[in-house]
């Protein structure tokens, strides 16, 4: 029997095939190195342009509800395209191709951060508060790298742990309703896609963040909520927030919440990873299980539930997921949660496409932008395959990560 390369699955003269075609076609598959765990140094980045139009052969496709038979991708410009005519052909011999994965409650760092994603096949990253505007500015539309958005500055209560960072923008901190309009038009200024606020005890009042989420509707933008207890996610909800980010860890939320949320369109980001950090610290009062209990009740409900990983690299925060590989152990939390694999692969492609209005992306679909990830195994049968990534497609950008 010939020979299969260990980490890809792939007979070995197919895996020499799929180097010598991908390098033909500007690829570059050799030499990429990208961090895979928390705390190593990030050696030499090195993506390159792809040739005008490469086609992907022998793969089979993630469309949202099952893998297809072996077919062809195409990748023309940066876009899924129609035609394989005349484009550099690599052969997947059989490996499976999901859009690019999409991490819904992240916080950039730097260059290094949106590396760190792209190795792990997350080729677009929603940042959940990032200040000052510059840091957000020299992340965005990087050629090759994880494509971002972001809420910028958040609306915090005075006197809150965040407004107590030496570097928190004094126009964060909102006194009162009276204030909601400022602060949003604010936000809009410095490019927020989304508005952000957090909903703590103590924290802003309800009219506080009702004014808010009124403000920023009148602007078009959706409303993201900071909600970590039962008490927070029942006055999120009452503000009439789009998205919660995070469920309680002092008690699971009910059904009559979680019809809540169904009853009012509204989604919710659970962040798992971080759920679980903060549990094992063994502090009084939090409890993982009401977290996954939470998600349980929501995925009956028939909420949307998102995958985001709260990833950070923020001074002081005793639990920081890595970049990119915990959105990967977010799914397996997702699905021990009740979620099947199909529902967790949707809650990081389609539905966060969906929820957040990004048109372009979340499928593998003719003039879709060309985010991509090709993985070794079968994620619909086994959750893990997802972190064998093989090889990711960022706007088109081909980016091998480290083997």
């Amino acid at each position: 029997m010939e020979e299969r390369h260990p980490t890809m699955c792939i007979p070995e003269s197919n895996r020499r095939s799929f180097l010598r075609t991908a390098a033909g076609a500007g690829l570059a598959v050799a030499g990429l190195q990208t961090v895979v765990t928390p705390g190593t140094a990030l050696a030499q980045e090195h993506t390159t342009e792809l040739a005008e139009r490469v086609a992907l052969t022998n793969v089979r496709v993630f469309d949202g509800s099952a893998l297809t038979a072996p077919r062809t991708v195409v990748i023309s410009q940066g876009l899924i395209g129609i035609t394989a005519l005349g484009a550099q052909k690599i052969d997947c011999a059989g490996a499976v191709l999901l859009p690019g994965l999409i991490d819904a409650h992240l916080h950039l760092q730097d260059l290094d951060t949106l590396r760190q994603l792209t190795g792990a096949g997350v080729t677009t990253g929603l940042d959940m508060a990032s200040f000052p505007p510059s840091v957000v500015d020299a992340l965005r539309r990087r050629p090759g790298l994880t494509d971002i958005r972001s809420a910028c500055t958040p609306a915090v209560a005075p006197g809150s742990p965040q407004s107590q960072i030496p570097a928190f923008p004094a126009d964060g901190v909102v006194t009162g309703p009276q204030q909601a309009q400022a602060f949003v038009r604010a936000r809009i200024a410095e490019g927020a896609d989304y508005i952000k606020i957090i909903v703590d005890e103590p924290g802003l009042a309800p009219d506080t963040i009702a004014a808010i989420t009124k403000a920023a509707h009148t602007f078009g933008k959706r409303v993201m909520a900071h909600a970590t207890t039962v008490a927070t996610v029942e006055r999120a909800l009452t503000a009439g927030v789009d998205t919660i980010h995070h469920v309680p860890l002092d008690s699971a939320l009910s059904a009559r919440t979680a019809a809540r949320y169904a009853s009012g369109g509204r989604v919710c980001v659970p962040t798992l990873t971080m759920m679980e950090g903060f549990a094992r610290l063994g502090i009084p009062g939090m409890d993982y299980a009401a977290a996954e209990g939470s998600v349980a009740a929501l995925h009956r409900a028939g909420v949307p539930v998102l995958a985001g990983t709260d990833a950070n690299r923020t001074a002081g925060i005793p639990v920081q997921p890595a970049y990119g590989s915990s959105l990967h152990h977010e799914l397996e939390l997702l699905v021990d949660a009740g979620l099947t694999p199909r529902e967790a692969l949707r809650s990081a492609t389609s539905l966060p496409a969906a929820s957040f209005g990004l048109r372009d992306r979340g499928a593998v679909l003719p003039g879709y932008r060309a985010d991509l990830v090709l993985i070794d195994g079968d994620p619909l049968t086994d959750i893990t395959a997802t972190r064998r990534v093989l090889r990711v497609w960022a706007g088109g950008v081909g980016f091998t990560p480290a083997s």
